[in-house]
Parts: structure tokens; C-alpha cells; sequence
């Protein structure tokens, strides 16, 4: 037999609800980790005093009692295993493992004994049910009746409310030893310390917190809560990114409750620069005692630090705070959005932390992998998708592309499974992700947006060698010989393909030809100093890039007085009178004056006179010139060979002859081109103007 055993898939009963986990039988102690919370419960083997196994709704169960009174209970077991833990707690806990068993009458009169924290009732000396008492929040008393209501777990389907015992009229022992085990909050006697309006987030608004030995009470204006140590599983300190504030969170388990929202998480945000003297309300005896140094009875300091260090004392948990992750921009966080709400992501070392719309806690034991997708809106951001080993995916979306790289470092140092890592060139797996390569890792991101670069251009290049229109039938067929066989059904039922949307290519812009010989343009104020200064901020900050120096110079001239600049001012206008006077010289001696005119093809002056012949014919009811305009225009539009067989119609000249004639009161609107056309005109028609 081994040092140790150990069982997957074994539940323990949290408030009406089932948590599975697994359970390891050590020689020092018995430990027991939910899957779900991450919460560890450690018996030393010391203390254990009765084991006993028996028959529940999940197959095979076991009960611990300890010497101090407290009772576990895990269920989930097979028959076989009864063998081999009774063997191993004889031999390692010389404890025996008893059966057990359970009554199954559904008889409801019975007697009822008191075992530690545990209520039981028997039938005929068989337990029927039990209670634990640290699940009762309330006992009420009636004429001849005791009730007990019940902590609602939010995640049991079917919660029991109360309970209803019948006691003999002016009985109150029963009552006195359930109050004295059950889990009932009063705030009786002085707290330790008050802190006064927190500003909480979550659930917002401002309370007055008030520290007990055994819970926290939250007071607003509105609604008050009792929140027990014992459901506190973890505490947060996590600076803002705007380094001025700082979050203190406090994750809950059951959480609390404001109507039929849940609060999972408690969160606090604090001032840096706010501090607080604190005084205990305990004698330093006291203090001493209880905390062993962990506090003392007059402190000062930040107000978050008093917080926190109280906290800490009370619940007895670490606190976690970021580890050596650094952001882009210095920070230990990344600004990103959960669920349509702006927030802040938190890589620690053991998880992740979101803050705070909703918050959001997510452990690596507990992730199954993690996926760096493209932005849905734009290339400047990418999504960051967690997976959970129980299938639920949380996406952060709008994360900043400078942050990906120290986002995908730190997720690779911490060695959780990436979904798209691995690209290959020659190989694709599923979806186009591969498996991961520890000898060749590519950036993903980066991998997938040359992909998609290169499959834009070939489908460009693909439209332009279909044609000049730049359409396509959505609808063609595979082959020749099924198009040429379905020519038939295809006239029956016509249908109109959908046509592919053109892309126009943008013409290039044609820039004005720039004169070599003209004066150079004079700099502004800023660029006088800024080449002043190039060198010494290269030799302040050595190594700095272009790009770096240019950032650094604006912040510098922001902050310059006014006093420094005008100098620099100064110098600008000089130079804007120097360039001003060269100017002028450049001119008169003949500058810039063959600067090249714009050109006009023959084509763009012939459709000129073409608009214009239209006018005429509209303006004058000339017939037959509205003819030759629509007849010049096709022949040009469809690339007629002879554009001059249309000009050379001898059933034209009497009605240009005509609109020739009437050009005189035309031609002040036309170009500066009209020679030029006219020549055309005689030369084609050889007539006079």
C-alpha cells in the first residue's frame, strides 16, 4: 500500500449544492480541493477521532468527525473502495472506518441529538436526516414549534427554506443549542475599527465599513450587509493605470445579495494620496494576543494600506498583488472591454483579474487554453479569448496591438496552451491553427495578417484578369459542358447573376511639377529649435530612435515659457522676410515663369466641342447637328477605327455651316482652345468659319 490515495470526481454538499473535487489520503493529513472554487480544506490526521461509511444519493459516502468537533462529509465512492480505506486508515490513522446505516421510513417523530455542529434525527437510533447547524441563519420560536431558516446558495437548483421542529410549549433548550452552533450574524459588542464613506464599486455607492472579530458589516444609505470571514476566499491589491488610485478586492463565496443580483466580488477604490491615523478599539494586551504582531493599536499610513493590513489580520489570507508583468506603457495592466463595458486586465501570476463591470477571476489550473483573435473593427486592436476547461469562453475585446507582444510573451512563459500558435509555412491543421513548436515560434497575430494580405491580392489580381468590367456570375457553372447542357432550363428560368462590385482604382494623384530653382521655404519657430536641440537630447537619451526624438522634442517645447520661445520666433521671422525678399528677385529675373501649362489630349477637346454642338442643337432645334452630336459621341465611346468617316457625312454641312455660323455668340464661353477646334472643323469639312 502506498503513502497516499487518492479519488477524483468526489463531491462535497455546500449549502444544498454539490462541488466536485479530489480527495487525497496523505499520512499527515487528508486534503480535499473543489474544482470549481479552488478552495482547500486540510484535516491533520491527529485529529481525526471517528470515520464512518454509508450509502447516500452519490453511491458511497464517508463522514470524518475530528476531535474539535467538526464534521466532513464526501461523497462519490464506489463498493470497492469501502476495502482499501479501511485498510489504510487502520494502518496510517488507527482509526476504523464503520458502516453505517441510514433510515429510509419517511417517519417524521423522532429524537433529535446534538453533535458538535451537526443536528441529527434519528429514527429507531437511525439517522433520517442532518442538519448543519452553520447553515441555519435564523431561529424563530412559536407557541409549541421552533423554526429554522436556512444561507441560500445561489448555485442549488432547489434551495430548503426552512425547517419546522414541534417542541412541548416553553421548551427553549432546543432553540438555545441550535443559536449557540448556528451561523447567525449580530452585531453585538464594539467593532474594532470603523473606517468611514468608502467609495465601493461593486456594489456601488459609499459605506461605512465596520471591522468585527468574526465578519464585516457594509453600511449605505440603502442596504446593509453581514459578510462572514469565512466566506472570504481571496483578498486583491491592484494599482490603477493611472497610478493615482488603488482597487481592493475581496472575492466572495456564497456572495452577497442586493435583491436578485449577486455580488461575487467586493470592490473598494482608494486615493493614493488619502491617509488615515486608526486606533483600535482594543487594548494592546488584546491586540497582541489575537493578531501576534500582525497589528497594533495606533497605526497611520495610506488609507488602502490600513484596509488591507486590517483585512489581512482579520481573514487570516494572503494578499495578492501583480507580479513582474509590465504593459506597454509601463503599467502592470491592459486596457481593454468585457461584455460591452471598458475595464482593466490584470495578468498575475497564478490568473487573470478583470476589473470591474462585471469582475471577473479567472485561475490557470482552471483555463484550458487562450486565443489571440483579429479585432472585429479595425487592425490596431486584436481580442483576447479565454477558454475554460469547463467550455465557458470570456473575450476581451479592443486590447491596443503595441500590448500584444508582452501579452503573448507573458501567456508563453506561464505555459498555458495558445489555440492559434504554431504557423507553419506548407502546413495547416484545423481552422488554419496548429499545434505548438518549441523550436520555431512565429508571432500568430502577425502570421494571420500576412495570410489574409496575400489572399486579398490574389483575389485583385483575379478580378483584373476577368475583364475590363470587373464583373462575375456568382452562379456559374463548374464546367463547359453542364453550362452548354443547361442552356435550356437556364431560358426557362431566367434569373439575373449578381453582379460582383467593382473596386475603381484611384488614379494617382499628379503633383505639380516642383521649380529646383525657387528659394527653399523658411522653417517655423519649432523647427529653428528643434535643430538647435536634435543633439542634445541624442546625447541625453543614447540609442533613441527618430520616432522617439520627435516625441520627446514636442514634450519638451510644451514646456518651454514663453520667454524661451520668443527668441526663437524671432529668428522665424527673419527668415520669413529673407525668403520673402528672394522671392521677389526669383521672379523678376525670370523664375518660375516656364513652368509647364496644362496639356489637353485631341480626344478631351474633341468631346469638349461635342457638349458644346449638343447645346446648340437644343438651343437653335437643329435636328440634324443633335444628330451628329449622339453619332460623334458613340463612335468615340465605342472606338469607331475612323472617327473622321462620322465628320466627313456630306448631309452634315449645311446644318454645321450653320452652327459654325452662330459660334460667334458662343465663343466667349468656350476654352481658350476654340482655334484649335475650328482648324479641326475646315480641315474635315473644308469649310470657312
Amino acid at each position: 500500500m502506498g503513502d497516499t490515495l487518492e479519488f477524483s470526481d468526489i463531491y462535497q454538499e455546500v449549502k444544498g449544492s454539490w462541488n466536485d473535487g479530489r480527495l487525497r489520503f496523505g499520512r499527515q493529513s487528508v486534503v480535499y480541493k473543489s474544482s470549481k472554487t479552488g478552495k482547500v480544506d486540510s484535516i491533520p490526521a491527529a485529529e481525526l477521532s471517528q470515520a464512518q461509511w454509508r450509502r447516500v444519493c452519490l453511491g458511497q459516502g464517508i463522514k470524518l468527525t475530528t476531535s474539535t468537533g467538526h464534521i466532513y462529509k464526501y461523497d462519490g465512492f464506489r463498493d470497492t473502495d469501502f476495502e482499501k480505506i479501511s485498510e489504510y486508515f487502520k494502518a496510517h490513522y488507527k482509526v476504523e472506518l464503520s458502516e453505517k446505516e441510514l433510515c429510509v421510513k419517511g417517519w417524521n417523530w423522532g429524537t433529535t441529538k446534538f453533535s458538535g455542529p451537526l443536528l441529527s434525527f434519528e429514527v429507531s437510533d437511525s439517522p433520517a436526516f442532518e442538519i448543519p447547524l452553520a447553515s441555519v441563519s435564523q431561529c424563530a420560536t412559536g407557541k409549541n414549534e421552533v423554526t429554522l431558516e436556512f444561507h441560500q446558495n445561489d448555485e442549488a437548483e432547489v434551495s430548503l427554506m426552512e425547517v419546522r421542529f414541534y417542541v412541548p410549549p416553553g421548551d427553549t433548550v432546543f432553540r438555545d443549542r441550535v443559536l449557540s452552533k448556528a451561523d447567525v450574524i449580530q452585531a453585538t459588542g464594539d467593532a474594532v475599527c470603523i473606517f468611514k464613506e468608502l467609495q465601493c464599486l461593486t456594489p456601488r455607492g459609499r459605506y461605512d465599513i465596520r471591522i468585527y472579530p468574526s465578519f464585516l458589516h457594509l453600511h449605505g444609505k440603502t442596504f446593509d450587509y453581514k459578510i462572514p470571514y469565512t466566506t472570504v476566499l481571496r483578498l486583491f491589491l491592484l494599482p490603477h493605470k493611472d497610478q493615482r488610485q488603488m482597487f481592493f478586492m475581496i472575492s466572495l463565496d456564497p456572495p452577497i445579495k442586493q435583491g436578485q443580483t449577486r455580488y461575487h466580488f467586493l470592490i473598494l477604490l482608494f486615493s493614493k494620496e488619502e491617509d488615515l491615523s486608526l486606533s483600535l478599539n482594543m487594548t494592546e494586551e488584546e491586540v497582541e494576543r489575537r493578531y501576534g504582531g500582525k497589528l497594533s493599536k495606533n497605526m497611520s499610513g495610506s488609507l488602502y494600506e490600513m484596509v488591507g493590513r486590517v483585512m489581512k489580520a482579520l481573514v487570516n489570507k494572503k494578499i495578492t498583488v501583480p507580479g513582474n508583468f509590465l504593459g506597454h506603457s509601463g503599467t502592470q495592466c491592459i486596457t481593454c472591454s468585457y461584455k460591452a463595458s471598458s475595464g482593466l486586465l490584470y495578468p498575475l501570476e497564478r490568473g487573470f483579474v478583470y476589473i470591474h463591470k462585471p469582475p471577473v477571476h479567472l485561475r490557470f489550473e482552471e483555463v484550458s487554453c487562450v486565443n489571440f483573435a483579429r479585432g472585429t473593427t479595425t487592425t490596431r486592436s486584436f481580442d483576447f479569448e479565454i477558454e475554460t476547461k469547463q467550455g465557458t469562453q470570456f473575450t476581451f475585446s479592443s486590447i491596443e496591438r503595441e500590448e500584444y507582444g508582452k501579452l503573448f510573451d507573458f501567456v508563453t512563459a506561464k505555459k498555458l496552451s495558445i489555440k492559434n500558435r504554431g504557423f507553419k509555412e506548407g502546413i495547416k491543421g484545423k481552422d488554419d491553427m496548429l499545434e505548438d513548436s518549441d523550436e520555431d515560434q512565429h508571432d500568430a497575430y502577425l502570421e494571420r495578417m500576412k495570410e489574409e494580405g496575400k489572399i486579398r491580392e490574389e483575389a485583385n489580381d483575379s478580378d483584373d484578369s476577368d475583364g475590363e468590367s470587373g464583373e462575375y456570375d456568382s452562379k456559374a457553372s463548374a464546367s463547359d459542358s453542364s453550362a452548354e447542357g443547361g442552356d435550356s432550363d437556364r431560358e426557362k428560368k431566367k434569373r439575373p447573376a449578381k453582379k460582383a462590385k467593382v473596386v475603381k482604382e484611384r488614379k494617382p494623384r499628379k503633383k505639380k511639377p516642383k521649380d529646383s530653382g525657387a528659394p527653399k521655404r523658411p522653417m517655423s519657430a519649432y523647427f529653428l529649435w528643434l535643430n538647435a536641440s536634435r543633439e542634445s537630447i541624442k546625447a541625453e537619451h543614447p540609442g533613441i530612435s527618430i520616432t522617439e526624438i520627435s516625441k520627446r522634442a514636442g514634450e519638451m517645447w510644451r514646456e518651454l515659457g514663453k520667454e524661451q520661445k520668443v527668441e526663437w520666433d524671432g529668428k522665424a521671422e527673419e527668415a520669413k522676410k529673407d525668403y520673402e525678399v528672394a522671392m521677389r528677385e526669383y521672379r523678376e529675373s525670370g523664375g518660375g515663369s516656364s513652368a509647364p501649362s496644362k496639356k489637353y489630349s485631341i480626344m478631351s477637346l474633341l468631346n469638349t466641342y461635342i457638349r458644346l454642338v449638343g447645346i446648340l442643337a437644343r438651343t437653335c432645334f437643329f435636328s440634324s447637328a443633335h444628330k451628329f452630336s449622339i453619332g460623334f459621341r458613340s463612335g468615340l465611346c465605342d472606338g469607331h477605327p475612323n472617327i473622321l468617316t462620322l465628320l466627313s457625312l456630306s448631309h452634315f454641312d449645311t446644318t454645321l455651316e450653320v452652327c459654325l455660323g452662330s459660334l460667334s455668340s458662343w465663343k466667349t464661353h468656350l476654352r481658350p482652345n476654340f482655334n484649335f477646334l475650328t482648324d479641326v472643323l475646315r480641315c474635315c469639312f473644308n469649310i470657312s468659319i
